[in-house]
């Protein structure tokens, strides 16, 4: 199939994907489209940035649209799940874009906006609610929300929220649905559990891979500059401020960490803003609009992030820190190189971080470009690394300096244009 009127969705939402500049459906979007029409549970695994959101929106569209019936108060026809409240956004955004001219109704349910808002808005019902676990079950203990009518749930970047702990809030969810339903997981890696979820709650599911698993795109260029902390600010804004660099998100291990660099980038004469979780929902969703904008060069970002950003034509990504958790690398590269277009992934890496440079190695399969002699074996100049060691919520703390004084025992050691897009994201 190489063209989304092959797939047999409806004249509407064939239009609605015209209109966005789509004509061509990604592997993730040949094989779960089919597979949702014909009523089938979906277990798919594939890079993110590969139209994912597309391949459950556009055949959940089409089912509504052909279904006749309504809606009971305070209860939905489909139910998505999202980790995060940029993702869960951004899906409501998909489905009014592609739903455009139909009589679909969705709304949003996730923590960090008015909570009676969300309640009124279910009162009459809706077609399709996208929520964060959390909140759908305060909804849900609320009684401001039924069950009964859902025919279709999605489970979107399913590995994100096993990673941020709401695998009990989803099995509580899905205990609660209707055993007649359809279920579509969805992912950019399958780990165990989430292998464990798909085998307790989907029925014979199509089983959809279109890419090894957690294994960064190809069009990413990725290399790794070996850098002392003390210098990684430096470093960083003589890359963001390098001519090739249209807008970049870099990453922090922390929300504290990424205010100081985003400090430090305004004052070297940078636009960049920081989104992180101690930020409100309106500061967030104001920084996200101005980058998408191009009112702002760059975006600092923490982890919770990484997958709530889905932004085409962001030029270049920088790891400013590297995540404790190897998949993370795979999903904070993935905000480049999307809808079709080539992207650049940099990583700043100081003599502490050498572990988890080897981890990411391990689990994308080959040595980032820079580190060629391996992480081992390449040469630690960083003094930073005599005086610092990582704490256990990422934080650098000061090593106690040796001697017999109180409480000198040392410290503990932890370890352009953009080109026609051809497919929709």
């Amino acid at each position: 199939m190489t063209h989304f009127s092959d797939l047999g969705l409806a004249e509407p939402i064939l239009r609605a994907v015209s209109s966005q500049g789509y004509d061509s459906p990604t592997p993730i979007q040949q094989q779960v489209i089919p597979a949702m029409l014909a009523g089938k549970d979906v277990l798919g695994t594939a890079q993110t940035g590969t139209g994912k959101t597309a391949a459950f929106v556009l055949p959940i569209l089409h089912a509504l649209s052909t279904e006749k019936t309504r809606v009971s108060s305070k209860g939905c026809r489909a139910l998505i799940m999202a980790p995060t409240r940029e993702l869960a956004m951004q899906i409501v955004d998909s489905v009014r874009t592609y739903g455009e001219g139909s009589r679909i109704s969705v709304t949003l349910v996730v923590g960090g906006l008015k909570i009676n808002k969300q309640i009124k808005a279910m009162e009459r019902g809706v077609d399709i609610v996208v929520a964060t676990p959390g909140r759908l079950l305060d909804l849900a203990q609320q009684r401001a929300i039924r069950f009964d009518d859902v025919k279709m749930v999605v489970l979107d970047e399913a590995d994100h929220m096993m990673d941020m702990g709401f695998l009990p809030q989803i099995k509580k969810v899905l205990v609660q649905l209707p055993k007649q339903r359809q279920t579509a997981l969805l992912s950019a890696t399958m780990p165990t559990d989430i292998r464990k979820l798909a085998d307790q709650f989907l029925k014979n599911p199509v089983n959809v891979a279109v890419s090894q698993e957690s294994k960064p795109v190809e069009r990413i260029d990725q290399s790794v500059r070996f850098v002392p902390h003390a210098q990684k600010r430096d470093v960083l804004t003589e890359i963001l401020k390098g001519p090739k660099v249209d807008s970049a998100i870099v990453f922090t291990r922390t929300k504290r960490g990424a205010d100081r660099v985003c400090r430090h980038l305004e004052q070297a004469g940078l636009t960049a803003a920081a989104i992180h979780g101690n930020k409100s929902q309106n500061q967030r969703t104001k920084a996200l609009d101005l980058f998408k904008a191009k009112k702002l060069t760059v975006l600092v970002a923490t982890d919770i992030a990484a997958r709530g950003i889905d932004i085409d034509q962001v030029s270049h990504v920088v790891n400013y820190e590297l995540p404790n958790v190897p998949e993370s690398y795979v999903h904070r590269i993935g905000r480049t190189a999307r809808a079709g277009e080539s992207g650049t992934a940099i990583t700043l890496c100081d003599g502490e971080e050498r572990k988890l440079l080897r981890d990411i190695e391990k689990l994308i399969g080959n040595r980032l470009p820079g580190n060629e002699a391996g992480a081992a074996e390449e040469p630690i100049n960083d003094k930073e690394s005599k005086n610092f060691h990582p704490s256990k919520d990422g934080q650098r703390r000061r090593k106690p300096r040796s001697g017999n004084r109180a409480g000198n025992s040392g410290g503990h050691q932890s370890p352009k244009r953009p080109k026609q897009r051809s497919h929709a994201s």
